[in-house]
């Protein structure tokens, strides 16, 4: 039985436009762009040339050096937004019971990175080339499980692996894990690292990502007529939840009130959405079911809107049949036009964007946007960040596989 009602208390993010909450979210009310052409590897021969890459990170500012070297990419960013995240929670100060305390950190394709190379050392120089850190550096479990080595969270502990909605779903778990009691604090969120030129010729090959190559700040445009696929990005997001009776035994600052989850399946294909927008229907109605208000009381949606031709007209159309003639007025953007598709990560990093816009009055734009799609008729925010006096708002992520998973969050005390 859910009886617990749970609140945002710190937040974290290691993003294509800024390390760290004050960067990223000065970057988004600017229209920063985060997107260029990839400098990890040389993409000539790629149909996509280019990513979000994340930009003047330094895991030793939040890893020691001994540590950094037994970490994938994905795990160093995880690590980071943690600690940004409990700093701004107050909790590295605070003294907390480690058993009432968890972890649900995700991701899609895990130390991509550490992969490629142990494969490259196998190949040229034989099994014994490869060290003791190998697997663990890979496994996608080990940036939740290295958040709790460091911060002493033994409490319950998960790794949901569900393509893009894997952010989401991850604070969708943990929010349901305080709702029930079983924990006071839960860290959730995702991290990604997969720039690197096995998932990115895999990506090329479905033909889902952007190949505006000559005008790479320009390639992410959700919702735009000319839209032509996603660009895909890397970073990590974290938040910090309580339960509202642990969070006011402390006094600490509440960004906004966790109100409703959802999570459904399309059962339809590998990679493309349900053409009716089935999954993405009901995901949204079982959120507001969950969080029991009524669709005109949301004011605003962080959208998936991932620049592919089918997400955004899907999404759009799904938007309407939920909220109808609501959904006219409904204040919608996808900050993937700034940080690009940061897959795993996505759904975390655009929560942290969402709670923030709950908790700033402020909503971030969806740049690019420059030829309206009639298949795309909702209210983009288009002409730089809106203010708002913003009460209830939803963060959706649909993801590969047809996962499908959708967050209400409301100002605290409304």
């Amino acid at each position: 039985m859910n009886e617990h009602r749970v609140v945002v208390t710190g937040l974290g993010a290691v993003t294509p436009i800024g390390v760290g909450l004050k960067e990223f979210w000065e970057g988004l009310k600017a229209g920063r762009n985060g997107i260029s052409r990839i400098t990890q590897f040389d993409p000539s021969d790629f149909r996509s040339q280019m990513a979000a890459e994340v930009k003047n990170f330094n895991p030793e500012e939040w890893i020691d050096e001994k540590s950094v070297e037994r970490m994938d990419r994905f795990i160093h960013f995880a690590m980071a937004s943690s600690a940004m995240a409990i700093k701004d929670a107050g909790l590295d100060t605070f003294t907390f019971d480690g058993n009432r305390a968890g972890v649900i950190i995700g991701s899609g394709i895990g130390g991509t990175h550490t992969m490629e190379d142990s494969y490259s050392r196998l190949r040229e120089k034989g099994p014994k080339s490869l060290g003791p850190f190998s697997v663990s550096k890979v496994l996608i479990n080990m940036a939740a499980c290295m958040v709790s080595v460091a911060f002493g969270l033994r409490g319950p502990l998960s790794a949901p692996s569900v393509a893009c909605s894997t952010g989401t779903n991850a604070i969708g778990d943990a929010f349901r894990i305080l709702q029930r009691g079983d924990a006071d604090i839960m860290l959730a969120g995702g991290s990604e690292a997969s720039v690197s030129p096995l998932p990115f010729a895999g990506f090329c090959a479905t033909r889902s990502m952007s190949s505006r190559n000559d005008y790479v700040e320009k390639a992410s445009r959700p919702f735009d007529k000319n839209r032509d696929g996603f660009v895909m990005g890397e970073g990590a997001g974290t938040v910090v939840l309580e339960r509202l009776e642990h969070a006011l035994s402390r006094s600490v600052r509440t960004y906004a009130e966790l109100i409703g989850y959802g999570n459904t399946a399309d059962a339809y294909h590998f990679t493309a959405p349900e053409p009716g927008g089935d999954g993405m229907i009901r995901v949204m109605r079982e959120a507001l079911k969950d969080a029991g208000i009524d669709p005109p009381k949301v004011g605003y949606i962080n959208a998936h809107g991932t620049s592919t031709v089918l997400n955004d007209k899907i999404e759009s159309a799904a938007v309407m049949k939920v909220f109808g003639d609501h959904g006219k007025h409904l204040k919608i953007s996808s900050i993937k036009s700034m940080i690009g598709h940061l897959l795993a990560a996505a759904g975390a990093v655009e929560f942290v964007a969402t709670v923030m816009s709950i908790y700033t009055g402020k909503l971030p734009p969806t740049i690019n946007y420059e030829e309206p799609d009639p298949e795309c008729p909702l209210d983009y925010v288009t002409k730089g960040v809106e203010s708002t006096d913003l009460e209830v708002a939803m963060s959706n992520s649909f993801g590969f596989g047809g996962g499908n998973a959708c967050l209400i969050v409301k100002r605290y005390g409304s």
